[in-house]
């Protein structure tokens, strides 16, 4: 069967031109920075977790937390 179709063949690959790096804007400016800044403040305040349920105090509790859980027969 080899023979009866051809392989298709592949076309050139075409060259890549890099821009002037004078034309790139920087990853690294003072705006994005803050922006970056802003946006992860944002999600730390927005983020909720198992100690941000708890209503009572971390000093209040009678024991410390225990995140392990229980063997059978314990």
């Amino acid at each position: 069967m080899g023979s009866l179709f051809r392989r298709p063949k592949m076309p050139p690959i075409p060259q890549v031109e890099l821009p002037d790096e004078s034309k790139v804007p920087s990853a690294e400016d003072a705006a994005r920075e803050a922006a970056e800044a802003e946006e992860m403040r944002r999600r730390n305040r927005k983020r909720k977790g198992r100690r941000s349920t708890i209503l009572t105090e971390p000093d209040l509790e009678d024991e410390a937390v225990k995140l392990k859980k229980p063997l059978l027969g314990d």
